[in-house]
């Protein structure tokens, strides 16, 4: 089977759990997610299956949209409430002042990692170091927020709609937002509702998926082509010539603007990502089947 399953992950999986459970309901070790997250996050979880594992690479730079929740007026070694308290206050917040701040985090940031992460410094994970009970400098990255929006507010609470680049650690975005409203703030709640091209409307919750594997049922009908993950792209089909170039690994001639296009064959088999510059198409990632 090969195609991108969407799962709304529940807490409690992490990513790595879900993709190992699924080797087993799709009977394959060619597998793997797009996106990672943590496991008190619930929401779109796009999972590569067969061939499809291929384009993995690509869906690591797409853009994220995330419903998050701050809470305010507590701050812990986390930054999200599963973490050990280090400093927790009284809160007088007003919507307006709530709503000031927000500018300050929109668009080209720097950001810096939390401790309890997966980046390496000097060959070690920081999260092991956190672990540990060790802190070290981490220096700020650049990210882009693209939509910060404020849904809800409650006095010592707020819901945020979140559309970001790669690299985003949004606990560290409600920490840095609590810090500059002087109360500090950490994530109380995440939901992912759009990644790439998925959102949460097409995906299958995993204990549905479950179940229906377990009850012997068909689950390849949740399956995705694997050229959905590309839909932003324009589509080029190729004429018989082409397409025998493009099987071959090599690049072809032809007329269309220069870009980025999803390849397809005569018959309508999706080939190849490509790219062309100049009248010449060549291949970015092959997906047709050997």
């Amino acid at each position: 089977m090969n195609g991108i399953i969407i799962i709304d992950k529940p807490q409690k999986w992490t990513s790595n759990d879900v993709v190992s459970r699924l080797r087993r309901v799709f009977n394959t070790r060619r597998i793997g997610h797009g996106g990672t997250l943590d496991p008190m996050a619930t929401g779109v979880l796009p999972v590569f299956v067969g061939r499809a594992t291929r384009g993995v690479e690509f869906f690591e730079h797409a853009e994220k949209v995330y419903e998050a929740t701050v809470r305010f007026g507590l701050t812990t070694d986390t930054e999200d409430i599963t973490g050990k308290t280090l400093t927790e206050c009284e809160v007088n917040l007003t919507e307006e002042a709530l709503q000031a701040v927000l500018p300050r985090f929109r668009g080209d940031i720097l950001q810096v990692p939390p401790m309890y992460s997966a980046i390496k410094v000097n060959g070690q994970k920081l999260y092991d170091l956190a672990r540990k009970g060790r802190e070290v400098e981490r220096q700020p990255r650049p990210i882009t927020i693209y939509e910060l929006q404020l849904l809800e507010f409650a006095g010592n609470e707020a819901r945020l709609r979140v559309r970001c680049s790669k690299g985003t650690y949004i606990r560290t975005l409600c920490k840095d937002i609590g810090e500059a409203l002087g109360c500090g703030g950490c994530m109380a709640a995440l939901r992912r509702v759009q990644a790439g091209e998925y959102t949460l409307e097409g995906s299958v919750p995993l204990r549905q998926l479950l179940d229906i594997s377990e009850a012997g049922e068909d689950v390849e009908h949740f399956l995705r082509p694997v050229d959905s993950m590309f839909a932003g792209y324009p589509a080029l089909t190729l004429n018989g010539k082409q397409t025998r170039l493009v099987k071959n690994g090599n690049a072809f001639s032809d007329s269309c603007a220069d870009g980025t296009y999803r390849v397809y064959g005569p018959d309508g088999e999706f080939l190849a990502l490509c790219r062309a510059e100049h009248g010449k198409v060549s291949t970015v990632k092959s997906f047709f089947e050997v």
